[in-house]
């Protein structure tokens, strides 16, 4: 399993959606994270070149339409893409310091 450097928030989003289910389509993961498919299968190749998700495609035949393909987070994987859910979390979590109120000098310099 390599390092993936530099997390985004929309890795975090996949990661996120991957930690909610043992195997998730990649369509259901665009839906889940709200980004474009130009976005996410780029992440999942990455994530999956990087040793941290298994795809696999669909082999059943009963269900109608283009073959589907699964993709796992490796239990290896796991500790750390929770680890980098909760930090894109606690980044886009407000600040619990009041914002600076307008002072009488900001008023008057104005």
């Amino acid at each position: 399993m390599e390092n993936l450097g530099r997390v985004t928030p929309a890795t975090a989003l996949v990661l996120e959606a991957l930690l909610s289910a043992e195997s998730v389509w990649g369509l259901q993961i665009v839906k889940d994270t709200g980004k474009k498919p130009g976005t996410v299968y780029p992440i999942l190749e990455r994530l999956e070149a990087a040793g941290w998700i298994q795809g696999e495609w669909e082999v059943t035949e009963e269900r109608k339409g283009p073959r589907r393909r699964y993709y796992r987070l490796l239990a290896e994987a796991r500790p750390l893409a929770q680890e980098f859910v909760r930090a894109q979390k606690s980044k886009n979590t407000p600040s619990t310091r009041p914002s600076p109120a307008f002072t009488e000098s900001a008023w008057s310099e104005a």
